[in-house]
C-alpha cells in the first residue's frame, strides 16, 4: 500500500488520581498527527517535525515515534522505505501524554501504511517501545493504552493480562489545565521514593479498587472519593506553584475529584457534565494566575475511540 496515511492520536490522562502507572484515560483534544509515506528505500526516516517540537530530535533512535516505528517494522521484517512526517500538538512534559500520542500515532500510521497486519491491540508493545526512551525506560502503558484504545483503560503491569477497557458514567468531562510550566517525566519520576510503607501502600490499593467499583457502578460520590493519590501526588504536588489552591478551586466549583495529569504538570479533575468542567477549568486557571501562571485549557468527555486514521 503505497500511499500517504495519517494518524491522529490524542492526549492522555495517566495516574487518574489513585492508579499510578495502571490508570488513563483519553480525551478528545489536543494530539499529535503522524503522516507515514513512501521513503528512501530499506529505510525509515523522519522527514519533518511541526507544531510544539522544540528540542525534539529527528534521529529514529532518539525519538519516540521513529523508535516506535522501527521496533514495529523490525518485528514484521520489513524493509520497505517509509518517511515519518509528525505535527506535535501536545507539548512535551505537559504531563497529558505527548510521548505517548506520537509513539501510538507513528505504529499505527505504519501499520495502516503497510495494510494492517496486526491488530490495534498487538500494536501496544511496539508504541510502549517509543515511550520507555522517554521515561527513563520504564514501560508503563497507562498514557499508551487510553491513546491507542480509547476510553479509561485499565493496565496491569501483570504480563499475562492485558489493557481492560472499563465502562464508565457517560455524563464524565475532564477539565484539564495546564500551567506553562515544562516538566520531564524523568525528572518526576527520580522525585519519588524508591519505597513505601505498608499503610500507604494499603491506602493506595484501596482507592484504585474503589474508583473501578465506582466507575463500573455509576457511582459519582464513590468515584469522587476514590481520586486520591497518596503515592505520587505528594511528591509531585512541589514541582507545581499553588497545587493545593488548584485542586481546592477545582473541588469548590464542583469537581467530583482533582489530580495531576501523569508527571504533570498538567492538573486534571473529574466532573459530572460538559458545563461543570468548564466552570472548573475556569476556577483552576483563575487559581493558577494567583501565582502568575498562565494556562491553557482543555474541556473534554472521556474519548471512547481513541487513535483514528484522518487520510
Amino acid at each position: 500500500m503505497d500511499t500517504d496515511v495519517e494518524v491522529f492520536a490524542p492526549a492522555t490522562v495517566a495516574n487518574v488520581g489513585c492508579g499510578f502507572d495502571v490508570l488513563g484515560f483519553a480525551i478528545h483534544r489536543p494530539g499529535d498527527l503522524v503522516v507515514a509515506r513512501p521513503g528512501p528505500e530499506n529505510q525509515l526516516t523522519i522527514e519533518s517535525i511541526h507544531g510544539e517540537s522544540e528540542g525534539i530530535p529527528l534521529e529514529i533512535e532518539k525519538n519516540t515515534a521513529g523508535v516506535a516505528a522501527k521496533a514495529l517494522l523490525d518485528h514484521l521484517g520489513e524493509r520497505r522505505g517509509i518517511s515519518l512526517e509528525i505535527t506535535k500538538g501536545i507539548p512535551i512534559g505537559s504531563g497529558t501524554g505527548s510521548s505517548a500520542a506520537s509513539a501510538v500515532a507513528a505504529v499505527m500510521a505504519v501499520n495502516e501504511f503497510l495494510g494492517r497486519p496486526l491488530s490495534r491491540l498487538e500494536l501496544l508493545p511496539f508504541a510502549l517501545e517509543g515511550e520507555a526512551i522517554a521515561s527513563g525506560g520504564a514501560k508503563h502503558a497507562d498514557n499508551v493504552g487510553p491513546c491507542l484504545l480509547g476510553g479509561m483503560v485499565l493496565c496491569p503491569t501483570n504480563a499475562n493480562i492485558e489493557p481492560v477497557q472499563l465502562s464508565y458514567p457517560e455524563t464524565l468531562h475532564a477539565a484539564v489545565v495546564l500551567p506553562k510550566l515544562h516538566i520531564l517525566t524523568t525528572k518526576a519520576r527520580a522525585i519519588l521514593p524508591a519505597q513505601i510503607d505498608m499503610k500507604t501502600a494499603i491506602t493506595q490499593w484501596g482507592n484504585v479498587g474503589s474508583l473501578v467499583a465506582g466507575l463500573l457502578q455509576n457511582d459519582l460520590t464513590l468515584i469522587g472519593h476514590s481520586l486520591q493519590d497518596v503515592v505520587a501526588e505528594p511528591y509531585r504536588a512541589q514541582l507545581i506553584p499553588g497545587f493545593p489552591d488548584v485542586r481546592l478551586a477545582a473541588l469548590d466549583a464542583g469537581a467530583l475529584g482533582c489530580g495531576i495529569s501523569g508527571a504533570g504538570p498538567a492538573i486534571f479533575a473529574i466532573c459530572n457534565g460538559n458545563q461543570t468542567a468548564f466552570e472548573v477549568a475556569i476556577s483552576m486557571q483563575k487559581s493558577f494566575a494567583k501565582n502568575d501562571l498562565e494556562s491553557y485549557r482543555y474541556i473534554s468527555p472521556i474519548n471512547p475511540l481513541g487513535a483514528q486514521r484522518t487520510r
